[in-house]
């Protein structure tokens, strides 16, 4: 079978130079902007432990987001398939990153936290739309996560219960 491959670019303009540039630790900005053909332009930053500004997008934000928008979206591809009709989903994931004495640092974890809000309690044949099948899709989302399937630390999920709403 063919392989498909797929190329990603992003450009990285570094904005935090100042007067002084890297003369010192403490002399520059961490600002840059990362930015991808027509799409609006994302403002990023150390983590603030590291002299990062807080309002602006950090490497460890934009990862932990990258493993809950993977999630997520094969999440509603795989309930479209099984004729789950989800009409709400938001996710509050979070990550530990562990600092070494010498600095270096590496993550050891993702929670990803989906709550799922779902049109109707059951499918078209009958069958409920419970706790047992939305976990499985999450497991099964977990397997085909592009992101989650590259990373070298655990990617837990905790799904909220299921919610049935109007729409």
């Amino acid at each position: 079978m063919a392989q498909l491959l797929h190329q990603y670019s992003v450009d990285l303009t570094w904005t935090g130079a100042g007067a002084a540039g890297t003369s010192t630790y403490t002399s520059y900005g961490r600002d840059h902007t990362l930015s991808s053909g027509a799409k609006p332009p994302l403002p990023g930053t150390s983590d603030p432990h590291f002299r990062g500004a807080p309002d602006r997008w950090s490497p460890e934000d934009l990862l932990v987001g990258a493993l809950a928008q993977c999630h997520m979206l094969w999440f509603l591809h795989l309930a479209a398939a099984a004729g789950v009709v989800v009409i709400g989903y938001e996710d509050a994931a979070s990550g530990t990153m562990r600092i070494e004495s010498a600095g270096q640092g590496h993550f050891t974890e993702v929670v990803l936290r989906p709550r799922v809000v779902v049109r109707s309690a059951t499918l078209p044949d009958g069958r409920a739309v419970d706790a047992a099948l939305l976990d499985d899709l999450h497991r099964r989302a977990h397997e085909h996560c592009f992101i989650a399937r590259s990373v070298n630390f655990t990617v837990r999920h905790e799904p909220a219960p299921v919610v049935v709403g109007a729409g």
